[in-house]
């Protein structure tokens, strides 16, 4: 199977689709009688009203999700491969983004973080068009205004602005202008939310907007490591694909070297952005699927024992339906 997703065959896209329904054989064998879609955070609820928390069934529900992940995947695929992150193009990263998205029930239906992704791919392009670009104000700008309109949609999505000075550190020399224009941005559409909030007379509203950040790191964790057992292939994928990022790093082109520092970085921060939100759910990591996916899709760009690698997957593939199917 991953051989067949190593090239730009257009046959692909119909596997892909196939797959991305397959992999949710689970939920759509058992869907649950109720599935709540909370679409924005409370403070943006305040000024934007979108009445679609009863509109879909749960079988909708589950549906349009697969669908939103078949698009990202497609979308994802084409930055990558704009990027020359990969040996050569195919649709390794789409293959990637599908089954790091299909890991737990969360990840399966709609949930913020799922319409955020669609703003987290984005911000991955202009990213890295950073290093080519000979003045970064406009698009660290433009990062900014997606970020502020992710953090509408998602309180935790606001620790992305960190990548912004990350992401000028690794590709630009010191600019103050494209240091302080992401946060400009930002600041842009929060200036009009705060306008809203004046003359509804509820600035103190706006003001616990930005009460969770003050949030402390949690010390202790309660975890289920049965629920986690899944992510054991995926560790060992990681692990391996590290060992050859590390093999080839000195080789490959500077402006790769510092994109895989680039995701590597987004994807710490979108695993610790969780503690902005004591309620969060699990839904949250699939803000990690995006740079994770990258990174998983290089290994197998790489590979070279076929026998191994495609069983490695196929592995991945069982682990994930047997656990959707709550089979252990």
């Amino acid at each position: 199977m991953i051989n067949q997703f190593r090239n730009l065959n257009p046959i692909n896209l119909l596997i892909l689709f196939a797959y991305t329904f397959f992999m949710r054989i689970a939920i759509f064998a058992e869907t649950p009688p109720e599935l709540n879609f909370e679409f924005l955070e409370p403070y943006t609820k305040f000024f934007i009203q979108i009445p679609i928390q009863n509109t879909f069934s749960p079988s909708a529900n589950v549906f349009f999700a697969g669908v939103i992940i078949y698009i990202q995947a497609i979308l994802f695929n084409r930055v990558v491969n704009n990027h020359n992150l990969l040996n050569k193009p195919g649709f390794l990263p789409a293959l990637m983004y599908i089954t790091g998205a299909s890991l737990f029930m969360p990840f399966l239906v709609l949930s913020p973080t799922l319409i955020c992704n669609f703003l987290l791919i984005w911000m991955m392009d202009k990213f890295l068009k950073i290093g080519k670009s000979s003045n970064a104000i406009m698009i660290m700008f433009d990062i900014g205004m997606i970020i502020a309109i992710g953090t509408l949609i998602y309180f935790p999505f606001i620790v992305m602005l960190v990548m912004i000075w990350l992401a000028l550190l690794l590709y630009r020399s010191f600019n103050w202008r494209e240091w302080i224009s992401g946060l400009v941005g930002f600041l842009t559409i929060f200036f009009f939310v705060a306008v809203y909030y004046y003359w509804n007379d509820s600035l103190s509203m706006f003001y616990k907007i930005w009460l969770p950040l003050a949030n402390k790191f949690p010390s202790v964790f309660k975890i289920q490591y049965n629920d986690y057992l899944v992510l054991v292939p995926v560790v060992v994928m990681m692990v391996l694909a590290i060992l050859q990022l590390r093999e080839n790093f000195f080789r490959s082109f500077i402006s790769t070297r510092k994109a895989f520092q680039m995701l590597f970085f987004m994807f710490l921060i979108s695993i610790v952005s969780f503690y902005t939100k004591p309620d969060f759910n699990l839904y949250h990591f699939l803000l990690c699927v995006p740079p994770g996916a990258v990174l998983l899709a290089y290994y197998y760009s790489n590979a070279k024992k076929r026998w191994f690698y495609e069983s490695l997957f196929l592995i991945l593939v069982f682990a994930i339906q047997c656990f959707l199917f709550n089979v252990f």
